[in-house]
């Protein structure tokens, strides 16, 4: 089971790494964001590299691309921190999927290789990581200690997202962009978003106790 999990997670990091690739390759030379569909005539290089890593979709695959790396080194890694790098993985990952898949497809149309780079973020990441977890553990491994202390990431990314927007006037998705929606709506859509976590998490949870042991 050990040697199965370390090759599954490092096929989960080859595609979050080369999706990674495609999307610098793409900023560098001009091309689409595979977040929004921007193109590199919108902002400069600086600009699209900072708002690249705001992206949720880009904080949760680099997180998943941690935990996958961990994984292949101790495939039983367990501790207190890495609990909840594990947690904020796969929370991340798939919210990052379900928002994708229920607002954001409708609104990017990508081809060529930036779609290449979505495919890898957004559809083979988050449900590759998912069935990872749930077919070949570790579990017993979330607390919910761990429950608690992964969202002072997403909440953190929330806090920065709006703060930042004051200022620039830039929010990396639709349904938080206040001047699209207004302030209200956005902070409405943030808090369904934090629901939808926490039922995951919650559930993650539960899952976490019943599934067979893989340890």
């Amino acid at each position: 089971m050990a040697k199965l999990s370390r090759w599954v997670q490092a096929g989960i990091a080859a595609v979050i790494l080369a999706a990674l690739v495609i999307q610098l390759v793409l900023l560098f030379a001009g091309g689409a964001d595979a977040n929004s569909g921007d193109s590199g005539t919108v902002v400069g290089l600086g600009s699209r590299l900072w708002r690249l890593f705001s992206f949720f979709t880009i904080q949760s695959n680099l997180i998943v691309l941690a935990a996958a790396v961990g994984l292949v080194l101790r495939p039983l890694r367990d501790g207190a921190f890495w609990r909840v790098v594990r947690l904020d993985s796969l929370l991340g990952i798939v919210v990052t999927g379900l928002v994708f898949a229920i607002v954001l497809a409708p609104q990017v149309h990508l081809t060529g290789w930036a779609l290449a780079a979505t495919i890898g973020f957004q559809y083979i990441a988050p449900w590759a990581t998912l069935a990872a977890w749930l077919f070949l553990g570790p579990h017993p491994r979330l607390t919910w200690r761990a429950v608690v202390l992964a969202f002072v990431w997403p909440l953190a990314w929330l806090v920065y997202i709006f703060t930042q927007g004051a200022f620039t006037h830039w929010y990396p998705y639709q349904f938080l962009d206040v001047n699209d929606v207004g302030l209200a709506t956005a902070l409405r859509n943030a808090a369904f978003v934090l629901v939808l976590g926490l039922l995951l998490a919650a559930g993650l949870k539960a899952l976490d106790t019943k599934l067979p042991a893989r340890s």
